[in-house]
């Protein structure tokens, strides 16, 4: 069979068949090798994307537990300055308010504290009554100080959940 195969199929024929096969059987190996990449390049992202996932998740409950524990006490804290302002009347009577000038240097020195601004030089003037009662000095007093007290603890808050995220995210 082999000499009539020989007399049938010439020689160049059959070289360009059997190099045609191999060329077929590399290109599926190749075709293979591709695919096994791309399918390990499909589970690292799918293991990115789980770990994301994980993380988010993770991020997403210290930032919901950071925020019901801060803005119960940042409530509280209003609360109870509201109340020490409904307050004040008890403790300064218009007696108090009567004997008690505040002067309208106290007032630019006061200003001048919470503007971060130089009060200016003294003038004469700012011996002279202000006109503002005791009770209204410490009113604001009070507001400014529960404000204070709410500022501080949302930046406590902000630095426990910097701190928190960052233990997430690892």
């Amino acid at each position: 069979m082999s000499e009539v195969l020989n007399n049938i199929v010439p020689w160049y024929v059959r070289a360009l068949v059997t190099v045609a096969a191999g060329t077929v059987i590399y290109l599926l190996g190749m075709m293979h090798g591709e695919r096994s990449a791309g399918q390990a390049h499909i589970d690292y992202i799918s293991a990115q994307a789980a770990k994301s996932v994980k993380v988010s998740q993770a991020q997403m409950k210290v930032v919901i537990e950071t925020q019901v524990k801060y803005v119960d006490r940042i409530k509280t804290i209003y609360k109870q300055g509201e109340t020490i302002e409904k307050q004040v009347p008890i403790y300064i009577t218009d007696a108090d308010n009567a004997g008690c000038t505040i002067n309208t240097g106290f007032v630019r020195s006061y200003n001048a504290a919470w503007t971060n601004q130089p009060a200016g030089s003294v003038a004469e003037s700012d011996r002279e009554p202000a006109g503002i009662p005791l009770a209204e000095v410490a009113e604001t007093t009070a507001f400014n100080a529960t404000a204070c007290i709410a500022w501080r603890e949302q930046a406590l808050m902000l630095r426990e959940l910097y701190t928190k995220l960052q233990a997430a995210t690892k």
